[in-house]
């Protein structure tokens, strides 16, 4: 009797070209089924894996979000990596910091999470990691070359899978010393979910979790707390139960949001400056770093309580860098993202922020609507975006830095142009991952706000380019 022919797989492609507009600076990332598909997740697999291996590596972690794209482009990631000769070690689907401490915890040379963060639900992408540290900007295009060459290597790779949920809790709650709150967690139906669940059975208090089932269609609302409008259910949450205080993630959980008591927005600047004092305490004098986007506030509050403020530039592998470089034990971005190499392994992760939140508030005299009622009243615009092209953009701030430079501006080039006048500053710098101009203006009055914002305005006109937001 005859036996049923086994399927053939297709053959392994010998190279591949990614849509340009997918090689971001800090993810590979783009519309699903139009720019970004299963050869792509292939191809990253193999480039990614070929790079571990000449790097001496053998193992990389795999973990994914709740998209409904994100397990079939595992699939073919996974198949990548293992085409390449590299083991991997299957971590499901979680948040992409837990993915992280699968890296550090089980000892591989790299991770890829496949995610599309806080992007609408039709995005998809990868960030990804190695042991040694970021892969970013020249990493990913050197990767996007190799496919294009097909300069990739062969082998035989294993799979494994490893549930490492309840190993991450654990490791969450590690030295927590925190007190007894009533607190509402909104997980946006992003990944966090799960854990938060897991977490906060295992915390002091009383806890409202909302939106924890994993959804990549984001039914309640856009996952991204730097949106107020995306807090609303939160606000209500906090008013209606009582709560202290209340917390949000992004759809992978690497960012944290935050109100307080009275349902006012704790923004990432002033979050870093409460989570810096219980960390300048144990460590006097560390340096602490904040991006360039951070408020006036915020660096004044470190030197206040004897650390090394340090301005740095906007994106997270950027300041994850940044803080290998300085030894610094904590860092952040006005985006949430909020890095922890005190007692913890220097990337960004919402939910460890989010218990760090509750141990320094403990500290700090128990209350969260005190802490944000001391800080000092500043007037800020949010962050504002124009519209200009990629072969402009660089070359805008470039002018403005040029014309600023001969009146005799204060000046900070760290990313970009940040003028300090004596009331405010206004900030101009160019997306890294986008064909806009991104702005902010923060003063001490309303006066001060609308003259600066007018400064700017005019800066930007002088280039040749419209003050109309992009997206209106």
């Amino acid at each position: 009797m005859a036996t049923a022919a086994k399927p053939q797989q297709a053959p392994a492609p010998r190279s591949h070209r990614f849509d340009p507009t997918t090689l971001r600076e800090y993810d590979i990332r783009g519309l699903v089924g139009e720019t970004l598909d299963e050869p792509d997740a292939y191809a990253i697999g193999r480039g990614f894996a070929t790079i571990v291996r000449r790097g001496g590596g053998s193992k990389v972690a795999v973990g994914y979000d709740g998209r409904a794209s994100s397990p079939r482009f595992e699939t073919a990631l996974c198949r990548g990596l293992n085409d390449a000769g590299v083991d991997v070690v299957r971590i499901g689907m979680g948040p992409t910091p837990m993915l992280y401490y699968a890296v550090s915890e089980l000892g591989c040379a790299g991770g890829v999470m496949i995610t599309g963060s806080h992007n609408p639900p039709a995005y998809n992408g990868f960030k990804m990691a190695l042991a040694s540290g970021p892969f970013y900007g020249a990493d990913i295009r050197g990767l996007g070359e190799m496919a294009a060459a097909g300069d990739w290597e062969t082998g035989t790779g294993a799979a494994s899978q490893v549930d490492i949920m309840d190993r991450y809790v654990d490791r969450l709650l590690q030295g927590f010393d925190g007190a007894s709150f009533t607190i509402a967690w909104d997980c946006g139906n992003g990944v966090a979910g799960p854990v938060v669940e897991r977490l906060v059975k295992k915390l002091p208090g009383t806890h409202y979790v909302l939106f924890a089932e994993v959804d990549g269609n984001f039914p309640n609302h856009h996952p991204d707390p730097t949106e107020e409008k995306n807090l609303a259910d939160l606000k209500a949450a906090v008013a209606e139960h009582g709560c202290d205080f209340g917390v949000a993630f992004d759809g992978d959980a690497d960012r944290l949001g935050a109100i307080d008591g009275k349902g006012r927005v704790v923004w990432g600047d002033q979050l870093l400056g409460i989570l810096a004092e219980p960390v300048l305490k144990a460590l006097p004098g560390a340096t602490i770093i904040a991006d360039v986007k951070a408020s006036q506030a915020l660096f004044d509050r470190i030197a206040a309580l004897g650390g090394k403020p340090l301005m740095w530039k906007t994106g997270h592998s950027l300041i994850k860098a940044k803080m290998k470089e300085t030894g610094s034990p904590l860092a952040g971005e006005m985006s949430g993202h909020i890095f922890f190499a005190h007692d913890y392994y220097g990337y960004d992760d919402g939910i460890y922020a989010a218990v760090r939140l509750i141990r320094a508030v403990s500290s700090l005299g128990g209350s969260l609507t005190e802490l944000k009622d001391a800080m000092p009243v500043m007037i800020n615009t949010p962050e504002l975006r124009f519209q200009s092209s990629e072969d402009r953009k660089f070359a805008v701030v470039a002018e403005v830095l040029a014309r600023l430079k001969t009146e005799g501006a204060k000046v900070d080039e760290t990313d970009g142009a940040r003028v300090t006048r004596a009331d405010g500053w206004w900030l101009l710098r160019a997306s890294n991952t986008q064909d806009v101009l991104v702005a902010r203006v923060e003063a001490r009055d309303a006066a001060a706000l609308e003259r600066l914002q007018a400064e700017l305005y005019a800066a930007l006109d002088a280039s040749g380019v419209k003050p109309v937001l992009a997206g209106h």
